[in-house]
């Protein structure tokens, strides 16, 4: 079995079934201009939009504020309480391509799963590629090149908290294939911390919706952004 990074840390049922509940009931009703469609999946933003200059912060509506409060508790994000929420929802069959967060945040960053599990994949950073390979840019050889990356998956059951932090955060990337079903093998690291799942099991996605929590340490007033004088 893949061990799992020291800087990756997984807590199954972080959150009790009715709390689960209670996020998904205010997800679905939250305001139809909450949600941006995107190609892949759609998603809410909640708490500001982060910003190089800083973000120009906004309250988060107390069901998300909870959820922040309950993380900072655990120390993560030292004395800080998260301030900043991205809601995505993936139906079955939806991801996101490798990716790395930025610098934007603090580097921590906290997931819940609702709904559906789903296999969170981790790659070594572009800059460990050999330089001599071609690299020639189209779908197949970007596809070879992450496969040739892959380090392990932690499967993201529902209503689990992960948190990934440090090198983990700030130089691997990670990403959600793009399929319907998923096959448990050795290389899923938190297997031992999931229930009901073993390896050779297939496993169906449905729709699942995540909330990724973060703080982001620069924040500024609106009319700074804009560079409005008063």
């Amino acid at each position: 079995m893949t061990p799992v990074p020291p800087s990756i840390h997984y807590i199954p049922d972080f959150i009790s079934r009715e709390e689960g509940e209670y996020l998904l009931k205010n997800v679905y009703t939250a305001p139809k201009p909450k949600w941006t469609q995107l190609s892949n999946r759609r998603l809410q933003n909640w708490g500001g939009l982060p910003h190089p200059k800083g973000m120009v912060a906004e309250d988060l509506p107390k069901w998300l504020q909870t959820c922040a409060e309950k993380i900072s508790r655990l120390g993560v994000f030292e004395d800080k309480v998260p301030n900043h929420v991205l809601v995505n929802e993936y139906e079955a069959g939806q991801g996101i391509m490798p990716h790395v967060d930025g610098p934007l945040y603090f580097p921590t960053v906290s997931t819940i799963s609702l709904g559906s599990h789903t296999l969170l994949d981790f790659y070594k950073p572009i800059q460990e590629h050999s330089e001599s390979e071609n690299m020639n840019v189209n779908s197949e050889t970007i596809a070879t090149a992450f496969e040739d990356r892959y380090v392990s998956s932690i499967l993201l059951q529902p209503r689990s908290l992960i948190l990934v932090r440090d090198d983990m955060y700030t130089r691997y990337l990670h990403g959600i294939a793009e399929r319907t079903d998923d096959i448990i093998n050795t290389s899923v690291a938190n297997l031992d911390k999931c229930v009901g799942v073993n390896v050779g099991d297939k496993i169906t996605r449905t729709t699942r919706v995540s909330l990724t929590i973060r703080y982001v340490p620069k924040t500024i007033k609106a009319k700074l952004l804009f560079g409005v004088k008063r």
